[in-house]
């Protein structure tokens, strides 16, 4: 593969300083095009051997565009923050926003390559983290973002050379460490794992190109043009996705949204679903209940302050009906935990930063440090719920969410937090007697509202799209907990004691 490169390409000083000038006006114009889009992120990874020039040409390319509108990231080893969370956090809170580029240098290739490297896994470890890594950018390139991957290489020789010439200049010296020497040395293994990589992780929409970077003014102009170029091509790309694009950047209004009759034909229930399998009529005494909430808040306590020791977190999940009682739960069990340890993140319409992201840049964000419990009051779950039923998201969206809502839940739980995730469940003529109660009750009129009552009309279709979730992301690692809510002491008390088996679980089985 690397002998395939065009090594040793070079470019007059007198070519060099002909074509800069029109290059970079280039660049400008498809940044200006790029910005005014707004469809697309452009995702640019640097990656190569030691003294190939990566940290040279992120600096050149922010010299030639507009650096107010680009973001640089370099990664080293994971801070403390950054450890108490899982690996991609930190990669998600760096992702551009649509209409931006980012450079990312030592990014989410670098540690599996070194790990490799030093032989501190094998080779089927390292394809497991290349097919994590092929999950996260087939993610992003399917919400539109274009990634560019070049791989700046050097032969041995030509290293050498390079990293001598840095330690010779004072002022440079200081860019050449033990460990990229230890690199050179094993120069081989690294060059064999790295060509592994690229090909296994070289897909349609996120190739890697590899760049000869022994000449500086051709490795400027490759990458330079190459940048361009890409970007052009996605700007020319088809644009049969451009109007929902748009449409996806101005907030909705529910009542707005037309449902086709096809689509209401193929979410109506047909058959009987997972929800219409729950005991609806178990119910809890006043009495009972109120011995048992205080066993159980008690009992919850306990087990989340032996968490917080051991420093396990947990991410408790709620969907459910409008007037399913979500809130009534959340508040009896955050009645038994010090509001210092938890954090409830009600989820409504994503804002306009949030739309510029993927639709799980959001809920990474959220994510906490060790020993804390994060209660989401919807969740990401909306992509293939409210979403899905509403029009807001295509079919290819919403059913290729499936396998992202499964891939996130599994980086937080191979992470060591606890995932717990309700559904509340009430039938349709419990939820009319509870509209009717919150339009008479004036301190409950306000929860009440137009969108509560046009959701209602969709409780087919929503009830379809609840089989399919449950069914789709009821894993082994993160199953759901279908609550039968008609009655709001056993939902409470449920709730309660199914964070109490999740967590005490997990604090015996590690």
């Amino acid at each position: 593969m690397f002998e395939a490169a065009e090594l040793g390409r070079k470019v007059s000083s007198s070519d060099y300083k002909a074509q800069v000038p029109a290059l970079r006006e280039d660049l400008l114009d498809a940044q200006r095009r790029l910005r005014d889009d707004g469809r697309s992120s452009v995702i640019i990874l640097f990656g190569g051997v030691d003294g190939a020039g990566k940290s040279e040409s992120v600096n050149l390319l922010n010299e030639w565009m507009d650096p107010r509108w680009l973001l640089t990231r370099a990664y080293g080893q994971p801070s403390e923050e950054e450890r108490e969370r899982p690996e991609y956090w930190r990669f998600w809170r760096d992702l551009p926003p649509k209409g931006r580029i980012g450079f990312f240098l030592s990014a989410w290739y670098s540690r599996p390559l070194i790990d490799r490297v030093r032989r501190r896994i094998n080779r089927a470890e390292f394809g497991a983290r290349l097919d994590e890594i092929i999950d996260f950018e087939r993610g992003l390139t399917d919400d539109g973002a274009l990634i560019l991957k070049f791989w700046m290489h050097l032969d041995k020789g030509s290293q050498k050379a390079r990293l001598k010439r840095l330690e010779k200049d004072p002022l440079t010296r200081w860019r050449v460490t033990k460990e990229q020497w230890q690199n050179w040395k094993v120069y081989s293994r690294f060059v064999d794992a790295a060509e592994e990589m690229i090909t296994r992780t070289s897909l349609a929409d996120a190739t890697w190109t590899i760049v000869e970077g022994a000449d500086e003014r051709y490795r400027s102009l490759t990458l330079a043009t190459m940048v361009r170029d890409a970007i052009r091509k996605r700007l020319a790309g088809p644009q049969s996705d451009v109007k929902r694009r748009r449409r996806d950047a101005i907030p909705q209004q529910p009542d707005r949204v037309a449902v086709s009759a096809k689509t209401r034909r193929t979410l109506r229930t047909e058959y009987p679903t997972i929800l219409s399998h729950l005991d609806m009529s178990q119910r809890v005494d006043g009495k009972r209940y109120e011995t048992r909430l205080e066993r159980l808040q008690g009992r919850l306590n306990a087990l989340h302050r032996k968490a917080q020791r051991r420093g396990t977190s947990a991410i408790l999940v709620f969907e459910g009906w409008d007037a399913a009682g979500k809130g009534g739960a959340i508040r009896r069990l955050t009645a038994a935990i010090d509001a210092r340890a938890y954090q409830v993140i009600p989820i409504a319409a994503p804002t306009d930063e949030e739309r510029a992201q993927h639709y799980l840049w959001r809920f990474w964000r959220h994510l906490a440090r060790r020993g804390r419990l994060t209660i989401f009051d919807r969740s990401w779950y909306g992509r293939v719920l409210v979403e899905r039923v509403e029009g807001f998201a295509s079919e290819h969206e919403w059913m290729r969410a499936y396998a992202e809502i499964n891939q996130f839940e599994s980086q937080l739980v191979a992470h060591g937090i606890v995932v717990i995730k309700f559904w509340m469940h009430i039938t349709t003529d419990e939820q009319l007697r509870r509209f009717r109660e919150r339009e008479k009750a004036s301190y409950k009129r306000w929860k009440l509202t137009d969108e509560d009552w046009r959701n209602r009309k969709q409780w087919e279709a929503y009830q379809q799209a609840v089989n399919d979730m449950v069914e789709r992301t009821s894993t082994r690692q993160a199953p759901w907990t279908l609550v039968a809510a008609n009655d709001k002491n056993f939902a409470r008390l449920k709730v309660l004691e199914t964070v109490c088996d999740g967590l005490e679980g997990h604090l015996e089985s590690h």
